[in-house]
């Protein structure tokens, strides 16, 4: 996916904006990137591979020659970013995070036209950004060009703009993902996450609606374009993606977790499916406050019966090959041999989405001596690829673990019953988990429902985007 900071001052503002864009770390893996603009130095850009080491450390040098009273930040799970561009509308950075799905026809589009040329990765493909940039060029000021960019795309759009005089903050037209405004007596931030604001000084100001536009000065924040409120937030940022402290739409990612844990056993309770086990234990690190939940609601103690060594392993899902994440994700697990040996455990994990790593963690705790393993997953069955953030990296839908078994069970006749395959209470659905079970070797296997992960986040189900589940628009 990926992340964005970016904040304009009375003062110096550099040092601000490495730290809030570090604070995006998790929602990106491969590039990081900033842009200042100062008077004397006009625009400084340093750009780094953060695949093997931390944004942190790759930009602590930069920070001694990078000055500015705007500066921009992102955090990118592909393209190299912020990116500076020339254009009709004057020399600017800008940043882009979402997921733009018909590149190539717009890009060819602009090309036949000859209104663009593209700055383009080692890979051959055209950096997002340049896309973008292109596409706004075609009208004659950032707002209308912003507007038609988004119209434009086939996916997700936000963005932000650092010229000299001011910085564009521009949410996505669904709301998918969140922008929110800072401020302090010094001037204005905006981010993805709003804790990563909290710590430098700022107060939160606005969030912004879907499809709103502002520019922000030292002094002002200006709205350019209002929002047209519909909000089609992903759920997923919850369930998984966003960080505990975040707080979207006003509901804090923790809150929430630990409210879907204890549905989840309330469901349990209600249809006799409580099992008989010593632990409920959190897959780490976004599955455990799902498990304190579970285990608060049950009553049954909860336990860390492994921990993730992470001082020096990188995120299990940072190397680009399969087999080294599933290798980095093995070496990081360290058991506590007490907490597993002879025991009956149940686990909650964010999600299952191929199968693999939870397949090799379910291997590990029988190995030291596991006597039962049992998983809830604190979401429905993914049966979609993402097309709005892009958060699996699955080329097809055929590498989801549940996708796989229901055409295995059925084949093409399957997708027609995919709503019977999410409900375990359908013969359908408890052949999935049945097979799903065999497969990761599980002793039972149940999911929290679509009504329990809405009333979890407690947002009407119209405002979520709720694709990855139901496939729904």
């Amino acid at each position: 996916m990926g992340g964005f900071f970016g904040a304009i001052s009375k003062n110096d503002c550099v040092t601000d904006v490495f730290f809030g864009t570090d604070y995006h770390s998790h929602l990106g893996t491969r590039r990081g990137g900033m842009t200042a603009y100062s008077e004397s130095k006009g625009f400084q850009r340093a750009l780094h591979s953060i695949e093997n080491s931390p944004f942190r450390t790759k930009f602590e040098k930069d920070m001694d020659s990078m000055e500015g009273k705007l500066c921009i930040g992102c955090i990118s799970d592909s393209d190299p970013q912020p990116i500076l561009v020339r254009s009709k509308l004057g020399v600017y950075a800008i940043s882009a995070i979402g997921i733009i799905n018909n590149a190539n026809e717009l890009s060819d589009e602009l090309l036949k036209s000859g209104n663009a040329n593209f700055e383009t990765m080692s890979s051959g493909k055209i950096n997002t950004s340049s896309l973008v940039g292109a596409l706004i060029a075609q009208k004659s000021d950032f707002t209308e060009g912003i507007k038609y960019a988004q119209e434009k795309i086939e996916g997700t759009l936000s963005l932000l703009i650092l010229t000299e005089n001011s910085i564009i903050a521009a949410r996505d037209k669904a709301g998918r993902l969140p922008i929110v405004i800072g401020c302090n007596e010094n001037g204005y931030c905006a981010s993805l996450e709003s804790f990563a604001f909290q710590k430098l000084g700022y107060k939160t100001y606005k969030e912004l609606k879907p499809g709103e536009i502002v520019e922000l000065t030292a002094d002002t924040c200006r709205v350019l374009a209002e929002g047209n409120g519909k909000l089609k937030i992903c759920t997923f940022l919850w369930t998984y993606y966003g960080y505990p402290n975040a707080v979207y739409e006003g509901v804090t990612v923790e809150t929430m977790r630990a409210r879907n844990g204890q549905i989840m056993a309330e469901h349990d309770i209600k249809n006799g499916t409580l099992p008989d086990v010593d632990y409920v234990c959190g897959v780490p690190d976004s599955g455990v406050p799902h498990a304190i939940g579970y285990a608060n609601r049950s009553g049954i103690p909860y336990a860390r019966p492994f921990i993730k060594y992470t001082p020096t392993w990188p995120r299990s899902f940072m190397p680009q090959s399969q087999k080294m994440r599933n290798h980095v994700a093995k070496m990081k697990l360290i058991p506590v041999h007490e907490l597993i040996e002879g025991k009956k455990l149940l686990f909650v994990d964010d999600s299952i989405v191929r199968g693999t790593q939870m397949r090799e963690t379910v291997e590990f705790l029988y190995e030291n001596g596991a006597k039962e393993v049992h998983m809830r997953s604190a979401c429905p069955p993914i049966m979609f690829g993402c097309k709005y953030l892009n958060f699996s990296r699955s080329n097809s839908e055929m590498e989801l673990i549940a996708r796989q078994i229901i055409f295995e069970l059925e084949g093409e006749e399957g997708v027609k019953h995919l709503e019977e395959y999410c409900d375990s209470q359908t013969e359908r659905g408890r052949k999935m988990r049945d097979e799903i079970c065999k497969r990761l070797k599980l002793t039972s296997l149940e999911y929290q429902s679509l009504p329990g992960t809405i009333e979890a986040v407690g947002k009407p189900e119209c405002e979520l985007c709720t694709y990855c589940w139901n496939g729904k628009e």
